[in-house]
């Protein structure tokens, strides 16, 4: 992995596995649930990978910062004066891991003014990892073999337009949404699945549009939006801006719409989002 274009890449792939490797023996074997202060559950499997990335990335930079979901409570006025942190999710897809699916991951993203410098989204079941970056390019490594990876401006011939929901969250906003890309753009094939891998299946060129009109966390997204971006997609907000991190009070996040940079619907998704 010498090659990798950026210097904390390398050591950012081996923490997401080895967070991945605390997280498998919780899986399936009946481990505890509680609930945080949102009602949102937390496990032993979370906390286990939360240490993990917490001492490795702190090891490989200790002048990098760490927001983590699971040591979130930082004042906004403390993460105001960063200029670089980590952003992370332990386990993205807690739901998922709960009820014995394999769609969760382990997010990783490194963020510079608000902006994603690059991701990683590893899989701890398969031990596939997603990583990439703007202007870095993005890959699907799958234990020795890694390919690079990018997205498709439009579904190959004859096929639907792809569009990738949430099993779990959804939003009249968002119906409404599907329903005029349908009206405009014909029927749609609209795939579940779990966590930031709604972006990963954008990346590869497996999907074409992932709509987001419901809440979701910073770490939820960040790492997931790094590689999108190294495979030539975009996240926007709904008025059509770049998406990013910015020290706000609140770190959920707003709406968006992740797509191909250059989707030739790109400005009828947009209309469609503002109307």
């Amino acid at each position: 992995m010498s090659d990798l274009p950026h210097p904390l890449l390398e050591g950012v792939i081996t923490l997401a596995h080895a967070a991945g490797a605390a997280i498998l023996p919780f899986w399936r074997a009946g481990v505890a649930v509680t609930a945080k202060a949102d009602d949102s559950p937390v496990t032993a499997a979370d906390l286990a990978a939360h240490h993990v990335l917490l001492d490795g990335l702190t090891a490989l930079d200790p002048s990098i910062p760490v927001l983590s979901e699971e040591d979130a409570n930082i004042t906004q006025d403390v993460r105001a004066g960063w200029t670089r942190w980590w952003l992370v999710d332990p386990l993205d897809g807690t739901k998922e891991f709960i009820s014995g699916s394999e769609e969760f991951t382990v997010n990783i993203a490194l963020i510079e003014q608000g902006r994603v410098v690059f991701g990683v989204v590893s899989m701890p079941t398969s031990g596939r990892c997603y990583y990439g970056g703007a202007g870095l390019g993005a890959w699907r490594a799958d234990a020795d073999v890694v390919v690079p990876i990018s997205v498709r401006n439009t579904p190959p011939a004859g096929e639907a337009l792809t569009v990738v929901a949430s099993r779990r969250h959804s939003s009249p906003e968002q119906e409404r949404l599907l329903a005029g890309l349908s009206e405009q753009l014909g029927e749609l094939q609209l795939t579940s699945v779990g966590s930031s891998l709604k972006f990963c299946l954008l990346a590869e060129g497996a999907a074409d549009c992932y709509p987001r009109l419901a809440p979701t966390s910073q770490w939820d997204t960040a790492a997931a939006q790094g590689v999108l971006e190294g495979a030539g997609g975009v996240v926007l907000q709904l008025d059509g801006k770049p998406f990013s991190y910015p020290a706000r009070e609140s770190l959920l996040n707003a709406s968006f719409l992740a797509l191909p940079a250059k989707a030739p619907w790109r400005e009828k998704l947009l209309d469609l989002a503002q109307h």
